[in-house]
């Protein structure tokens, strides 16, 4: 199996530091969340999808999507659409207000967006698809923009035909493909398996990338075992717990568990994300969206679920702020470091001890 880390990854003209991505995630990926993931140790970071219907590109929803004010290079962001011509219209938009990198949603599987025939939808009818791919790819190219794809292993547990879609985008001039290793049709139930994605990896020339159910230091390197990947991509297991990324890329590299992160820098790191996001978002709707950030950080700590839901009472940024910073000033009065390692640390042990007794059966 070849190492992920140490080393670069290069996406056209972009080297990007490392191969740990931060995944698109609808309602979580916003510019200042991408940016404390970079701050983090994550090498590249996609938006979440912005629609191709150009009577949406002037509402505010989109517009923050659009926002990259001070986000580190490249810039990616995910488009979403069932037509090749719309499609191929919001990559050049997103290009004109900073993108870098162009990446088309084929793995969202959600009702409200399948159910337009977009997103993961698009892998049941392949011709279209691969119109949308060579569209865009032809928006893009003149203008030194790659284009990547995320898709799924298939519509069901029947249909999976990642591998074929993904050599035909290959074909089509896709730079990298990322795949969900679940269908549609699992939505994010179950569990994720590697074994398309590492089909996926065997049939391609370009950079594949694994996602999903990667929420340890251990996992991602099974995963990467598995499937050969080039790179990783984690999602949900980032939420609460950006400095995810360091802890992979330092147990990747030595074989051991990074320290969890002092209760002190944790505060600083939340409480700038904070002030970033009501930036972006002003007070009302700022101080609303940021109560999922801040329950996410506090829900494996001890006392974390009593303080969420008090947290969630307060109706004001600042009330948040200083409610969090002292919540975590307490905590650090008991510990130094975030006291959730230690469930983490049990449930490797455990998980060592599961797989020691398989080995020697």
């Amino acid at each position: 199996m070849s190492t992920p880390l140490p080393g670069t990854l290069t996406l056209g003209s972009h080297v990007l530091p490392n191969r740990l991505f931060v995944a698109p995630m609808a309602g979580v990926t916003d510019r200042p969340f991408r940016v404390l993931c970079k701050k983090l140790g994550a090498g590249y970071a996609v938006s979440e999808m912005v629609t191709s219907r150009k009577e949406l590109w002037n509402s505010l929803k989109t517009s923050r999507r659009a926002n990259h004010e001070g986000e580190p290079a490249p810039i990616s962001v995910q488009i979403a659409g069932t037509e090749a011509a719309m499609m191929a219209e919001a990559a050049a938009y997103n290009i004109d207000r900073g993108a870098q990198i162009i990446d088309i949603n084929m793995g969202c599987p959600a009702k409200k967006v399948c159910n337009k025939w977009a997103g993961s939808a698009l892998m049941q009818d392949e011709a279209l698809a691969l119109e949308i791919v060579e569209a865009v790819v032809a928006a893009c190219a003149p203008r030194g923009v790659p284009v990547t794809l995320k898709m799924r292993t298939g519509w069901c547990q029947a249909e999976k035909n990642a591998v074929a879609l993904a050599r035909a985008a290959e074909s089509a001039g896709i730079a990298m493909v990322t795949v969900h290793g679940r269908t549609r049709e699992q939505g994010y139930s179950g569990h994720a398996e590697y074994d398309t994605i590492a089909a996926v990896k065997a049939a391609l020339r370009i950079p594949v990338v694994a996602n999903g159910d990667i929420d340890s230091p251990r996992k991602a390197r099974e995963v990467l075992a598995a499937t050969d990947a080039d790179a990783i991509m984690v999602g949900r297991a980032a939420q609460g717990r950006p400095w995810i990324f360091a802890e992979i890329a330092h147990f990747l590299a030595t074989g051991e568990e990074l320290p969890a992160p002092r209760v002190a820098d944790a505060k600083r790191w939340l409480i700038d994300h904070l002030h970033d996001h009501y930036a972006l978002y002003g007070e009302l709707t700022g101080m609303r969206s940021a109560r999922k950030h801040i329950g996410w950080a506090v829900r494996a700590l001890p006392g974390g679920e009593d303080f969420r839901r008090r947290m969630n009472l307060l109706e004001s940024c600042q009330a948040q702020v200083d409610a969090l910073g002292g919540w975590l000033d307490a905590l650090a009065d008991e510990h130094d470091r975030l006291p959730y390692m230690a469930a983490l640390d049990a449930a490797n042990d455990e998980q060592d001890e599961d797989q020691e007794r398989r080995l020697t059966a």
